[in-house]
C-alpha cells in the first residue's frame, strides 16, 4: 500500500508538458533586387506589410465571400415542366393516377416522369452572397501579401522557381517596359521563374461538363502574379502569357494574392510598386 501511495505520488508531481510551438516559416528581412537580365544588384529591406501573420483562416473566408458575391441567381422558368396539355386519367385504369398527355400513355407534369418538372429547382430568389467585414477583408489581404515572402508556402502551392532567388522576385522598373511577348519570356527565363509558365502552359486542359459550350473551355493553372504600377503597358508583353495575372498595388485582393483561399502565389514586384506597398 506504502509503494502504491509512492507512485502515485511521483505521478502527481509530475508538470504537464507545455503544449509545443510550432516554428513559423522563415521569412526573409532583405530580399535581392534583380535586373531583368537576371542579376543581383543591391540588397533591400521588405515593407513591414510582408512581416504580417499569415492568417490561413481569414484568406479562406475573404475569397470564399468575393466568389460568393460575384455568383448570378439563377432558376428555372416558373411554367417549366407544365405546359402539356394532360390530365389524370382517375381510378379503375389499372394504372397510376398521375397526369397523362390526351394523346398518348406518357407521364407528364409530375416529379420522376419524363417531361415532368424538377422536384426541387434551383431558386432565382436565394441570396448567395457573404458578409466580410472591411477590416477583415483588408487584414486577409496583408496576410496573402505576407505569405507570398514564404518559399515553403510557394513550393507547397506548386510554384516552380530557382532555388537561389529571393521572394518575392523585387524587379527594376524596366520590366515595365518590355513590350513584347519574346522578350518578356527571356526575361523571366533569366529571372529564374520560366518553369512556372510553362507548368501552367502544360497543365492547360479542356474544362468537363457544360462549360465546354459556354465561352469557358480551358481551365489553366496560376501561375505568376505581376505587380506593377502601370498595368496596360506591362500587358503588352506579358499579357498573353498563361496563368499570369497583373495587377497595381490599388488593385491587389485576397483572391488575386491567394487563388482558391491558398495563400502563396509566387509574385514578381517591380522596384516602384514595392514603394507604393510601403505605406501598407
Amino acid at each position: 500500500m506504502a509503494e502504491e501511495k509512492t507512485k502515485k505520488a511521483k505521478k502527481a508531481k509530475k508538470k504537464p508538458k507545455a503544449p509545443s510551438k510550432k516554428a513559423k516559416p522563415s521569412r526573409p528581412d532583405k530580399v535581392n533586387l534583380y535586373s531583368i537580365d537576371g542579376k543581383s544588384q543591391k540588397k533591400i529591406d521588405l515593407p513591414e506589410v510582408f512581416h504580417e501573420d499569415v492568417r490561413t483562416d481569414l484568406i479562406r473566408r475573404a475569397v470564399t465571400a468575393a466568389q460568393a458575391n460575384r455568383r448570378q441567381p439563377y432558376g428555372p422558368n416558373p411554367d417549366a415542366g407544365m405546359s402539356h396539355a394532360a390530365s389524370t386519367w382517375g381510378k379503375g385504369r389499372g394504372v397510376a393516377r398521375v397526369q397523362r398527355m390526351s394523346q398518348g400513355r406518357t407521364a407528364v407534369e409530375s416529379p420522376g416522369n419524363v417531361g415532368g418538372r424538377r422536384a426541387h429547382p434551383p431558386r432565382p430568389e436565394k441570396d448567395w452572397s457573404k458578409k466580410i467585414n472591411k477590416k477583415e477583408r483588408q487584414r486577409a489581404r496583408n496576410s496573402a501579401l505576407s505569405a507570398t515572402a514564404e518559399p515553403e508556402l510557394i513550393i507547397k502551392r506548386g510554384h516552380k522557381f530557382k532555388k537561389k532567388i529571393t521572394v518575392p522576385l523585387i524587379v527594376e522598373n524596366s520590366l515595365e517596359e518590355i513590350e513584347t511577348t519574346r522578350k518578356a519570356l527571356r526575361a523571366l527565363k533569366k529571372l529564374g521563374v520560366m518553369d512556372d509558365i510553362e507548368r501552367a502552359k502544360a497543365g492547360t486542359h479542356v474544362r468537363a461538363g457544360r462549360g465546354t459550350m459556354r465561352g469557358r473551355r480551358y481551365k489553366s493553372p496560376k501561375s505568376l502574379l505581376i505587380i506593377v504600377n502601370d498595368k496596360e503597358k506591362t500587358k503588352r508583353g506579358f499579357g498573353n502569357l498563361k496563368g499570369v495575372d497583373i495587377a497595381t498595388p490599388n488593385q491587389l485582393n485576397p483572391e488575386l494574392l491567394a487563388p482558391g483561399g491558398m495563400p502563396g502565389r509566387l509574385t514578381v514586384i517591380s522596384e516602384g510598386a514595392l514603394k507604393q506597398l510601403e505605406a501598407w
